[in-house]
């Protein structure tokens, strides 16, 4: 049997941890503070444990608190799903997709994805989450997502498979003032002595180790004294002089004017946008949408 009154009295958890303060979550709820105070007090005594430090600053969790947020946090995120779920089947739609894309992928190959898939599944509803490369994986695996759109390269899994959708050659994004700066082309091993900011391994490991590859294979590590969260602030770091940065091409478009863009000598590609799925879950429509994808991108091959 479902206990309601213990789902409530997570869902109140939640707010007070990420409130870290008991009036806040009780106007976030829309309640008053008393009895959200007696609610997770009560919730407290049932589980025989202190969830929170109460004092004049607000409401800090315990460690035991803390171990047990991630799991309540999953748990609430599974619950929305269900909710959304539930009001689709109500009004009659056939499903729910739900689609994980780091945020480059929400901009260019979502769009027009989400368009065709409403025109070809009118009854479908489409739900868009914003993940970094490196959550795609374990989010498919755990069925918290269907589809993943993210730098995404090599073996995945026994269970994954995908489908590379954009490539882009590499340049070198420098001050306009560097040395460099007026070469039409430029050798990567050039650029041995260089401060390098770098797209962080812990968004994207895939992308990140094939950079430092390519720079190896041109006989240096590459200095990093940067790591960031988006190709886009690469570019605005190299802005602000804290180094050079390599990334694709199509990023040349948000170069301000104090950057250059300079193609390498060398011809080197990554994998900017892929899609990946499970093979776990048998889902006609995901097929179908690889299919759509794997079609458009065999076209552009053959018109290229």
């Amino acid at each position: 049997m479902i206990n309601f009154r213990l789902i409530r009295h997570l869902w109140l958890f939640l707010a007070v941890a990420e409130e870290q303060h008991f009036g806040r979550a009780a106007r976030r709820l829309d309640m008053s503070q008393p009895p959200l105070t007696e609610q997770i007090q009560a919730l407290e005594q049932a589980l025989k444990v202190k969830l929170f430090e109460r004092s004049r600053r607000g409401a800090q969790l315990t460690p035991v608190g803390a171990a047990i947020l991630p799991a309540v946090r999953k748990f609430a995120d599974q619950l929305e799903r269900l909710e959304l779920a539930v009001r689709e089947a109500v009004a009659g739609r056939s499903g729910v997709l739900t689609i994980g894309a780091i945020s480059s992928a929400m901009v260019d190959v979502l769009p027009p994805l989400i368009e065709r898939l409403k025109a070809d599944y009118p009854q479908l509803t489409v739900s868009v989450k914003e993940i970094d490369s490196v959550e795609a994986i374990p989010a498919l695996e755990t069925g918290d997502i269907d589809l993943a759109f993210a730098r995404l390269e090599g073996e995945l899994g026994a269970t994954v498979e995908s489908l590379p959708l954009k490539q882009d050659r590499l340049m070198v994004a420098m001050p306009k003032t560097h040395a460099l700066a007026a070469s039409p082309r430029v050798r990567l091993a050039a650029l041995a002595d260089e401060e390098f900011v770098m797209f962080s391994r812990q968004v994207s490991p895939v992308y990140f180790d094939s950079l430092v590859a390519s720079c190896r294979s041109n006989g240096f590590s590459p200095r990093i004294v940067h790591e960031v969260r988006s190709v886009a602030s690469q570019v605005a770091f190299v802005g602000c002089g804290q180094g050079i940065a390599l990334v694709p091409a199509s990023l040349k478009k948000l170069a301000p004017e104090n950057v250059v863009f300079r193609p390498l000598k060398e011809n080197l590609s990554v994998v900017t946008t892929a899609m990946a799925w499970s093979t776990a879950r048998d889902n006609p429509l995901i097929e179908a949408v690889a299919a759509m994808l794997g079609n458009a991108r065999s076209n552009r091959k053959t018109h290229a």
